[in-house]
């Protein structure tokens, strides 16, 4: 193996390691307490036979403080280790919280960057242009979600064929019931600041979504109140309503 082709190894296994850091500190660190337990239990007989050679040794009982001060060499390794792996512990958390912090802002970055785009688009090329790609874009997601060949959940509150392409959700309903829902929320984003995707899906009459999104995305009133965009469309003959949004959920922070 010439000396690129080591350099290259290292490269790649730093990037892996650098990738996977907080994992491997986190296995690390759980790793260490168990070995540290381990060791502590290991020690504790070396440690009783030191007190009970000293108490031969002074003729009395050990106070609390004396036996500490004879044996606490004996756990040295255990504290040492623990040490360590609770470092390790800490600095995984930490990475994380970087990784996360760096993430939220490139998220707020691009979600200004779209915003100021859609603003754009409208000014350039107008209300009703901007439309039609926005109705171009809801066909093509009802395409590529195959919705022709899904099962639909009846939710009691219309019979509209209705898609969701944010939690990629097919259902029943009507602009009627949709419009309640966005007004009813929109109310209570006065008096508690945000509202969450489940908080729709319940409103509408749906299971709540994934938490990964349904918990964590939503509508913050600094951003805006919920505001629905549909898009009819006709797909086989069948006439299908696409739900978008105008302010589209966000990362809620939680």
């Amino acid at each position: 193996m010439n000396k690129q082709a080591i350099a290259n190894t290292l490269k790649s296994l730093q990037k892996t390691m650098r990738k996977h850091s907080p994992a491997i500190l986190t296995g690390i660190g759980i790793a260490g307490m168990a070995a540290a337990a381990v060791m502590a239990v290991r020690a504790t007989p070396k440690a009783l036979r030191m007190v009970d050679d000293r108490e031969i040794e002074d003729g009395k009982r050990l106070t609390t403080s004396e036996i500490v001060k004879t044996t606490w060499k004996c756990y040295i390794p255990a504290a040492v280790t623990g040490v360590c792996s609770a470092a390790c512990i800490i600095g995984a958390s930490s990475i994380s919280a970087r990784r996360n912090a760096a993430l939220v802002t490139a998220y707020t970055i691009s979600e200004t960057a779209l915003k100021e785009y859609k603003d754009k688009a409208v000014e350039v090329v107008g209300p009703k242009k901007e439309q039609a790609i926005r109705d171009a874009v809801a066909k093509k997601q009802l395409e590529q979600a195959g919705v022709p060949e899904r099962k639909f959940i009846p939710t009691g509150r219309g019979e509209t064929p209705c898609f969701d392409p944010l939690t990629n959700t097919c259902f029943k309903s009507d602009i009627e019931t949709l419009r309640r829902a966005e007004n009813t929320l929109n109310k209570r984003m006065r008096d508690e600041a945000k509202i969450t995707v489940n908080e729709f899906m319940q409103e509408i009459g749906l299971e709540p979504c994934d938490s990964s999104i349904g918990e964590t995305m939503g509508w913050d009133i600094d951003k805006g109140y919920i505001d629905l965009d549909f898009s009819s469309q006709l797909v086989d003959g069948v006439p299908y309503l696409v739900i978008g949004h105008h302010v589209p959920p966000t990362y809620l922070g939680w």
